[in-house]
This record gives C-alpha cells, sequence and structure tokens, in this order.
C-alpha cells in the first residue's frame, strides 16, 4: 500500500458539507451539520469519500505562514474549506485543524519535516478525516477533549482524550477555552512570531477582516453570538499567555499586538452585549 493506506479507507464517508470522517453505516444526517452552530444544505445531506475526491482532480495548497508553520488548504474547498496547519519543531510536527483530504503525495510532504507527534483540532467542525491522517502518518495521537468526544464520527484507538491543557512539546501547549463548542481550544506556540508567540484559535477566536480585532460567536455561519461572561471567561484564561500574533482557520490572522487587541475586541463584545450602544442603533 502507499505511505500508510489504511485499509478502511473506501469504508469511511466523508459528510460533503463539513468534511468529517464517519464510519460506516452513517448517520441519517450528521449530527455537526444537524447542529444550530452549523447548517444542511437545502439539497440535504450528501457523503462523499477519499476516492471520489481524488477522481474529480482535488488539489492540496501549500503557504509558508511563517518560519516553522505552513498552512495548508483544499482547491476546490472540501467541506467548510479550512486551512489547516502543520507546525514543524525540533522534535516533530503537530497537525493542526485537519482538512477533510489527503493524498500520498501529501502525507509524505508531512513526514518530510519529520515525525508527526499528534493531530489536533480547535473544536469538531475541524475534524476533518483526522484519523485517516493519522493511519497514514504513523499513527500519531488525535487528540480530542473529552468534552466534545460525543461528535466523534470515526473512533479509533490513536485517539486520546484530554481536557484543560495538554503540552504535545516544548513550548506547544494545547488550552481549553470552551465557548464555541464546550472543548474548543487554541494552540500556544511559544516560540512563533520570532518567540514573541502565536496563538492558533481556529473559531475559539475568530480574526476579522480588518486584521485588527477578533471575534467570538457560537455560529458563524447563522450569527449566534456568545454572551458576554463566556467571552470573559475566554480572555481570562487566555490572560498568562505570551502571543503577539493569531492566526484563524481560514488562513485569517492578526499579525501584531493581538494580545491587546483581544483584550479590546472583548470589551467591545461586551459592551455591544450588554446595550452600551443602543443608543447607536
Amino acid at each position: 500500500m502507499p505511505v500508510g493506506t489504511s485499509s478502511e479507507e473506501a469504508s469511511v464517508l466523508i459528510c460533503a458539507t463539513c468534511a468529517v470522517e464517519y464510519e460506516q453505516p452513517p448517520p441519517r444526517t450528521c449530527p455537526i451539520c444537524s447542529d444550530d452552530r452549523q447548517y444542511l444544505p437545502l439539497a440535504g445531506q450528501r457523503w462523499t469519500g477519499l476516492d471520489e475526491l481524488t477522481a474529480v482532480g482535488q488539489k492540496l495548497t501549500w503557504t509558508d505562514s511563517e518560519p516553522g508553520l505552513i498552512g495548508v488548504g483544499t482547491d476546490p474547498s472540501v467541506g467548510i474549506g479550512q486551512t489547516m496547519y502543520i507546525l514543524a519543531t525540533p522534535e516533530g510536527s503537530i497537525m493542526w485543524d485537519p482538512i477533510g483530504y489527503l493524498d500520498d503525495d501529501a502525507c509524505a510532504r508531512v513526514l518530510a519535516l519529520g515525525p508527526v507527534l499528534a493531530i489536533a483540532s480547535s473544536h469538531p467542525h475541524m475534524f476533518g478525516v483526522q484519523v485517516e491522517w493519522s493511519r497514514r502518518l504513523g499513527n500519531p495521537a488525535v487528540l480530542v477533549a473529552t468534552a466534545d468526544r460525543e461528535w466523534l464520527g470515526r473512533r479509533d484507538p490513536v485517539i486520546e482524550f484530554w481536557s484543560g491543557a495538554r503540552e504535545i512539546t516544548a513550548g506547544v501547549t494545547l488550552y481549553q477555552v470552551g465557548g464555541h463548542f464546550p472543548g474548543s481550544s487554541v494552540l500556544h506556540w511559544a516560540g512563533g512570531a520570532e518567540a514573541r508567540g502565536v496563538l492558533l484559535t481556529g473559531d475559539s477566536v475568530f480574526p476579522n477582516a480588518d486584521r485588527r480585532s477578533v471575534g467570538f460567536m457560537r455560529s458563524y455561519p447563522n450569527n449566534i453570538p456568545l454572551s458576554g461572561s463566556v467571552v470573559e471567561r475566554i480572555v481570562t484564561q487566555l490572560e498568562p499567555l505570551g502571543y503577539d500574533r493569531i492566526y484563524g482557520n481560514f488562513n485569517n490572522s492578526v499579525e501584531n499586538d493581538a494580545k491587546a487587541l483581544l483584550r479590546a475586541s472583548a470589551d467591545r463584545h461586551i459592551a455591544w452585549i450588554r446595550g452600551d450602544f443602543d443608543h447607536l442603533t
């Protein structure tokens, strides 16, 4: 078989809307997409698979985000279309927010960076084909927040549950902040941004289009905001960490002063939720 090809690959289905992998037989509809944070398309549930995606010419894109950090996307977009990050450290690499497609060339390219230490996602929308990636990459642990275990569509011995905080290697630690999902997490990379520190946040904290603020939402497509108290809790949890840059999961980022901008964005969000600016509406 090519580079760690899974013998179960053909029996695994992928939700076409969110690109999360499921065992057969699948549920009638994808629970992740049926939830109020996501959506089912008007045409209804559709399942796909790696063979089908490969047959239509699916490609991956690779971008050097900064030294040691590579952004990987899908072209055309698969599922939600997130950016996956490969964080390379001297000990090995960490895969963050795994996408819903892979091929032999991609696996070889990842392994060329060294052993994969772990695969982790910020929340269930970003599970992608995380188990399949692990099977192809030497079976590194797939780290899933205990609070989000109910959303798994494919269970496997490579999955390890965690909560609170989990150090993957020196200077790279997962932190559970909740909000978007109870297990929503960020990945802190102390050595990023020229040692000023980086947060990879997925949807837990979302860099906005202005690149100078971030958002906090239960649902982004359905426009459901988080409460002020939950936003304050998230910011308080992140306060002890050193970071100057934030990367979201759609090639969106806050390049500088991210910690201060996070605080200012939270204060603005809380003020609007509280009604401080109702006189402007």
